[in-house]
């Protein structure tokens, strides 16, 4: 599903997030608290539209992307080359499973996801895999939709994500089945206050999360 979507990505997750997702990935970025020239993981990187945001926060980043799907990788790729010259080859593109990452134990100072929790078939050890690879006092960062909690938005919300924006973005994209996908996906997805509670399951400390856009996207944050 991924690969069939991979050139459109970007363009509809601008489109149903009315623009603001980059806004959510520099705060995720931001609450990752890198220390200049840190080194960063992006976990499930895509196109790598996270890491060109740590990479713009701070140049001297060391940010590696890790993602299963080689089609989002390649189009990131060329948007990495699009970003800046100098940015080209500053992401370490790797092909590998989230649930068993590559790297050794406590080498990354901060470890970011975003829209990837929705899609693994085991949060917990996705979680627990980053916190492995994170340095003792490094963060633990994951931006995800979630569901509203107000009674009378929550029912207008899931009008508009489950009927109006899958036929819209469905027809745009040429792929509806995906965007059949997205709705149901964070339907079945635990709440954020169970999502604070994995994380603790985990390991992680003070573990906390604010959420944006009417309460239809958090961000979660733990210490190892």
């Amino acid at each position: 599903m991924f690969t069939r979507i991979a050139v459109r990505y970007d363009s509809m997750n601008r489109l149903m997030s009315l623009g603001r997702d980059f806004s959510w990935r520099r705060r995720a970025i931001q609450l990752a608290a890198l220390p200049p020239g840190g080194r960063l993981l992006d976990v499930a990187v895509g196109t790598g539209a996270m890491a060109l945001v740590a990479l713009e926060r701070d140049p001297s980043a060391r940010v590696a992307g890790l993602d299963f799907n080689d089609a989002m990788m390649r189009v990131g790729q060329l948007q990495e080359h699009e970003f800046s010259q100098r940015a080209r080859g500053a992401i370490g593109w790797t092909g590998g499973d989230g649930l068993c990452l590559p790297y050794p134990e406590g080498i990354f100072d901060a470890v970011v996801s975003a829209f990837m929790m929705r899609n693994v078939t085991d949060v917990a050890t996705a979680l627990a895999e980053q916190r492995r690879v994170v340095r003792r006092g490094g963060r633990v960062v994951c931006l995800e939709l979630t569901h509203p909690t107000l009674p009378l938005w929550r029912e207008v919300y899931r009008l508009i994500f489950s009927k109006l924006m899958p036929l819209l973005t469905g027809l745009l994209s040429g792929q509806p089945g995906a965007y059949r996908y997205l709705p149901a996906s964070v339907q079945n997805f635990v709440r954020a206050d169970e999502l604070r509670a994995m994380m603790e399951a985990v390991g992680l400390r003070g573990v906390g999360y604010q959420t944006m856009m009417l309460g239809t996207v958090a961000i979660h944050v733990g210490v190892k």
